[in-house]
């Protein structure tokens, strides 16, 4: 009895080595022959005390019966103690053979077949013929967002996770995982990264560090992309190998700042295509508001051509008969000195009234948009419910944001905007909804953490919206394209191509190019000199160059109409 609980009880664990299953079975099915003999001579005992007489076949042809409960047949014992016995093997039988073997056969047999099935369809390795891949070490909303993007231009991509659970998961989801331990070198060797285009890892501060670490001794080229939570982190990112480090909260503090009424009106660089700047600027207190891109005559005073305006969070391409509201927000293409005259004509204008800002959230984003406007010289409120995370900030409210009370203390009643910073989508809907409710003619700013969540905060009431998961996608996918394209929004990007064959010596005009694709023309570059907004008239020269801006669609029907030589 004691070999048997022990084999059971260490049947209940499960076994990973085929040699460790068969000896466990072959020590169940030992147990149950010497069960089997015992049983037969114990018949043939207690038989003969009946006077009853039976061959050693007969024997074991009663034990097995009775074990198997398919009945006692023909041959029965007369007296308390054979029925006694019958009982014992009867119930040894119904333990054995209907519940220890099948609970044996599932466990070691059975459900190691079934996990193998399962990690098969895990894969530990890319196809061999794999190259200009991207590889995440984590599938949250950054990586979402950019493995469209990459799909639109033909890279392939891999999610690397440690666990099958969570491989399958992604799986089942059509995500291409490869499981992996992400600190192995070997994994690395596996995923091709010698003909990969980027690592992209956005994990904790270690495991980001170990990933670098690990990727730079096999690869001294490729880029790395890691995100990092506070400036302290740099060092050990650098250190490791890192190519670019991502700050999210701090570019989504810094922009949503921007986005205050009357902060600044200045031109902030967003990229650059070679030499190509793109910046941006409010139009709040400017002579511009009001305006049409036609009658603001931009071009005309400072040499920067409007690409686009940025209208509740949306992108939208520029017209002539395009009006400036001061809610807008002007996305300019030009060079460093006509930005400069920008700066010098509306950069600069005066505010009258007081633009008190209230925070509603004290994390990472909330801090660095504080820090933010605290540069731009405007007045702030923080309301955080955490006092750990704002111990040592200024002009800080510890309570609920959806508090009246707490919102009086924070003097939202005079505020002109209110940013609302939380991570948690749901809730900065709830509190754009309340806020909205309780003052009509406030602007309220709005992060979010999935961009799908954009619409709902602008129904919810938000005047602008700004997505953590599209402002980092853009990031790494400009990063990853930086020789050709520089994405201004989802969809819609800036590209640069060489002049095609078919339409040097044409001119703008007869070209067609808008109208046909979509693409508008920002720049020409020929002999090295730029020319922004080229006059539509003038013949197209050979070995020059086209910067364009369009939707993905709209670049697809540029390529596929003109057929240019694209560059980098």
């Amino acid at each position: 009895m004691k070999s048997l609980i022990s084999v059971v009880s260490a049947s209940i664990h499960p076994r990973n080595s085929n040699r460790t299953n068969l000896t466990a079975l072959a020590r169940l099915l030992t147990i149950l022959v010497i069960l089997i003999t015992t049983y037969s001579v114990v018949f043939h005992w207690l038989m003969e005390r009946e006077d009853q007489h039976h061959s050693w076949m007969t024997g074991f042809y009663w034990t097995l019966t009775v074990m198997s409960t398919l009945g006692f047949g023909d041959i029965t014992f007369e007296s308390d103690a054979g029925r006694l016995f019958s009982i014992l093997v009867l119930v040894t039988g119904i333990i054995f053979l209907l519940v220890i073997l099948p609970f044996t056969f599932i466990e070691f047999f059975y459900a190691p077949w079934m996990r193998a099935q399962e990690k098969s369809k895990a894969p530990t390795k890319v196809p061999a013929a794999t190259e200009r891949h991207v590889i995440f070490t984590h599938y949250g909303p950054v990586a979402q967002m950019l493995s469209r993007l990459l799909e639109e231009y033909g890279h392939p991509w891999y999610v690397l996770v440690p666990t099958l659970e969570e491989a399958l998961r992604l799986r089942s989801e059509g995500v291409p995982v490869i499981m992996r331990d992400r600190s192995d070198p070997e994994t690395y060797r596996r995923l091709n990264i010698d003909k990969a285009a980027m690592v992209v890892t956005t994990l904790d501060d270690v495991t980001n560090t170990n990933v670098c670490f690990t990727v730079r001794e096999l690869s001294e080229n490729i880029p790395i992309v890691a995100s990092a939570t506070t400036e302290m982190v740099r060092n050990a990112l650098e250190l490791a190998g890192v190519t670019h480090i991502l700050r999210l909260e701090e570019m989504m503090g810094q922009t949503l700042a921007r986005r205050v009424i009357g902060n600044d009106a200045k031109a902030h660089i967003i990229g650059e295509l070679d030499g190509l700047i793109i910046a941006e600027a409010s139009a709040a207190h400017t002579p511009l508001a009001g305006k049409t891109i036609a009658t603001s005559n931009l071009r005309g005073y400072t040499g920067v051509t409007v690409v686009g305006l940025w209208v509740r969070g949306q992108f939208v391409p520029a017209e002539p008969d395009t009006e400036i509201h001061s809610h807008t927000v002007l996305v300019m293409a030009g060079s460093k000195d006509q930005f400069e005259k920008y700066d010098e004509l509306f950069g600069k204008h005066e505010v009258h009234e007081q633009n008190k800002v209230v925070i509603a959230g004290g994390g990472r984003v909330g801090r660095a948009t504080a820090e933010a406007l605290t540069e731009a010289g405007v007045e702030w409120t923080l309301i955080e419910k955490l006092p750990q995370r704002v111990a040592h900030m200024k002009s800080t409210i510890i309570g609920d944001a959806s508090d009246f009370d707490v919102l009086v203390e924070a003097g939202m009643q005079d505020a002109a905007s209110v940013i609302v910073t939380t991570h948690e989508d749901d809730l900065n809907i709830f509190l754009t909804i309340f806020y909205r409710r309780l003052r009509q003619k406030m602007q309220i700013i709005s992060r979010c953490t999935h961009e799908s969540n954009a619409s709902r905060l602008h129904r919810a009431g938000a005047d602008v919206t700004l997505s953590y998961a599209s402002m980092g996608a853009n990031t790494i996918f400009n990063l990853l394209r930086s020789n050709d394209t520089l994405l201004l929004a989802e969809g819609v990007n800036i590209f640069s191509v060489n002049v095609p064959d078919s339409l040097v010596g044409k001119t703008l005009a007869d070209s067609a190019v808008r109208s046909r694709t979509g693409c508008s023309v920002l720049a020409l570059e020929c002999n090295g000199e730029r020319d922004i907004s080229p006059d539509p008239f003038d013949p197209l020269p050979k070995d020059s160059r086209l910067f364009l801006i369009g939707t993905l669609e709209a670049e697809r029907e540029f390529l596929e109409k003109f057929k240019p030589e694209l560059e980098g």
